[in-house]
């Protein structure tokens, strides 16, 4: 394993910095087990999970969070934000030269380490654009599984409804908007479904005619992110109740047989005029 000099020079320049030891993971003094940034995280909430069993999702993005929140007010944040993203050079187990991070696993400069190695997989695309084909018939897009979901999409915002427009469980309609997301060379990150939508109308996927149903006042996700929020991205000021698929409700038109008759009246006479005859009126007198 070969290790930059890049690498050896951030190391120590973080150590080296008069704040270090103000540092937010550092051991509390009065408790080394917990960080003095906060008495109450543990100092492995920046490490990767190392108990039995695996680690609840809840469990896991709270210690996520709590650690984020110390090293955003950390005073050598952009240093240990640099080491964090260095990276080494190895020979796998064919000779292959391999570049990967220095520090693979852990929360580095308010980094997780999965934002550390997505970065350094886009750097390497860059750098070596010639070794991505881009996508040019799409194909795979094509498939009636993918337009069903599209349209799915397009017509509705909740996931359970576009799930069920599409014909197939919620599970495999995630997976096929994630697939689409990758098709179209957008960020499922970042992307919308309005960005997914609007792409799919750009390479002929929909028909521009396409009515899109409005998301409302928060962008609804393109595809499930990784935050552990499946379809609707969480806004700050977003209620908790945008998040729950509120039921419909649709005007039935009136049928025919549904209409209550209006009686109109016509006045018609019974008999003829011609046939009608005044009798004579009769005049009675006193009797004497």
């Amino acid at each position: 394993m070969t290790t930059t000099v890049d690498a050896i020079a951030a190391r120590q320049r973080l150590v080296d910095d008069r704040h270090y030891r103000y540092r937010g993971c550092a051991p509390d003094p009065e408790a080394p087990g917990m960080s003095a940034g906060d008495p109450e995280v543990p100092l492995d909430a920046w490490g990767p999970y190392t108990d039995d069993g695996p680690e609840p999702q809840k469990v896991r993005l709270d210690r996520e969070k709590a650690a984020k929140d110390i090293c955003k007010r950390c005073p050598v944040l952009a240093l240990c934000r640099t080491y964090g993203n260095t990276t080494v050079t190895e020979a796998d187990g064919h000779g292959r030269q391999i570049e990967r991070l220095v520090e693979p696993e852990g929360i580095l400069g308010g980094e997780l380490a999965l934002t550390r190695h997505r970065a350094l997989v886009k750097r390497k695309v860059k750098e070596a654009p010639e070794l991505v084909a881009p996508v040019q018939d799409l194909v795979d897009a094509r498939t009636p599984q993918k337009v069903a979901v599209l349209r799915a999409l397009a017509a509705e915002v909740a996931d359970v409804r576009v799930a069920r427009r599409a014909g197939m469980d919620l599970r495999t309609c995630n997976w096929h908007r994630s697939a689409l997301c990758s098709l179209l060379d957008l960020d499922k990150e970042t992307a919308t479904r309005d960005d997914l939508l609007t792409a799919a109308v750009l390479r002929g996927l929909l028909p521009s005619a396409a009515g899109v149903v409005w998301d409302g006042l928060w962008p609804v996700a393109a595809a499930p992110t990784t935050d552990g929020v499946r379809q609707r991205r969480i806004a700050p000021d977003m209620p908790l109740s945008a998040l729950i698929p509120q039921p419909r409700t649709r005007r039935r038109r009136a049928t025919a047989a549904a209409v209550t008759p209006v009686a109109r009246f016509v006045a018609v006479p019974l008999f003829p005029v011609a046939l009608v005859v005044t009798a004579p009126t009769r005049i009675l007198e006193p009797a004497a």
